[in-house]
């Protein structure tokens, strides 16, 4: 069964190219040129999908750069953008073919975070770079419709597929299952319900130990009766990612399970009423953080409360006690305290939210249900 939530939507990368295009017309940073070598960033601009490329932006022309391999794939993705697509059958070919595209530009501006030392080195011998952070990179970081409509066919593929495959974590001290083993169903069950893939490897974490790692590899160890299970799951549709995760407990909880997880809880609503534009992502780290500290828990909280969501599953903006990045409607992000501690396990629980003018509105919508019954 495949999800209704899926998108129809298409992306506008003309629109994108134009908006790129206008910060070359007026002059931004000194540069008529604008070189994009990171592979999400051209993916966003243009629509390609392949594993080698680059992109030029000039005032009056995209122009992309492949090798031999994507030259008809090329051609067929980045129809809507308007781009120029050049193949070639060489490494040396294609370098080539990059300073051609840039040739006449007194100036290109490129992020040197997204290329290597020796590339700038031998690129800056043939064109006069400017180190300017990605303008795309920038963008990326508010969602238009059609993106978040993905993200949301995403999320509603893992939400169906946790709801499937509860009752069989509930039923593992009649019939034991592994953390393999539910990882396996969580992620053939997002593909029945319209995932193109898993968005990163899921986290199956059970167990005194295990679940007391917040990122955790799933291994073949049985899930007993008393465990804390933490499952961190997402789905990979058109490229866009989701992220949720949801924590339980293995038979009847003890008295510390449930003061545990009623902490997170309370932590991870405190962290979502604190989005909104125009807070600050160490706003909403705090809010969780602080009751944490407040109910003596600090030192079990080992990470910080959330991050962007889009083409790639960690992005800006990151909520954490370093970061100063404000928040903006159209900001994808997560919220997902936790506590952990060997010899207990652990419990997270984490939403993705679409940021709005007045707070947040979700996209996972499967209800935690950490206990039996």
């Amino acid at each position: 069964m495949v999800s209704d939530t899926m998108s129809n939507t298409p992306i506008d990368h003309a629109r994108r190219v134009a908006t790129v295009q206008q910060v070359v017309t007026d002059g931004g940073h000194g540069c008529d040129a604008l070189l994009f070598t990171d592979l999400v960033d051209v993916r966003w601009l243009t629509g390609f999908t392949g594993s080698n490329g680059w992109a030029v932006v000039r005032a009056d022309d995209v122009i992309l750069g492949t090798d031999g391999r994507y030259g008809e794939r090329a051609l067929a993705e980045t129809v809507t953008a308007g781009a120029t697509v050049h193949a070639e059958p060489t490494r040396p070919a294609l370098h080539e073919r990059l300073v051609v595209s840039l040739r006449g530009a007194s100036q290109v501006a490129l992020d040197p975070s997204t290329t290597s030392q020796a590339e700038w080195t031998r690129l800056s011998a043939e064109v006069r770079l400017a180190p300017v952070a990605s303008f795309v990179a920038q963008q990326r970081q508010i969602k238009d419709d059609a993106e978040i409509e993905r993200i949301a066919a995403a999320a509603a593929a893992a939400d169906a597929a946790l709801i499937e495959v509860e009752p069989i974590l509930r039923a593992t001290v009649d019939s034991p299952v592994t953390e393999a083993d539910v990882r396996n169903e969580l992620e053939y069950r997002m593909r029945l319900h319209g995932a193109d893939d898993r968005s990163y490897d899921t986290i199956v974490a059970s167990g005194p130990d295990h679940a007391a790692r917040p990122h955790h590899e799933a291994t073949r160890r049985t899930i007993v009766d008393g465990d804390t299970v933490i499952i961190d799951v997402g789905g990979l549709v058109d490229g866009y990612h989701s992220d949720m995760t949801r924590s339980y407990v293995i038979g009847e909880p003890t008295a510390e399970q449930q003061e545990i997880y009623s902490l997170v809880e309370a932590a991870h609503r405190a962290g979502i009423d604190a989005l909104r534009a125009g807070a600050t992502a160490k706003d909403v780290d705090s809010a969780s953080r602080d009751l944490f500290v407040e109910a003596g828990y600090g030192d079990w909280y080992l990470h910080g409360t959330g991050h962007g969501v889009g083409l790639v599953i960690h992005e800006s903006p990151f909520h954490s006690q370093s970061s100063d990045e404000v928040l903006a409607a159209g900001n994808v992000v997560t919220v997902e305290p936790g506590l952990y501690r060997v010899g207990f396990g652990g419990f997270r629980i984490e939403d993705l939210l679409v940021v709005t003018e007045t707070g947040a509105r979700p996209l996972t919508h499967t209800s935690p249900r950490p206990f039996p019954g």
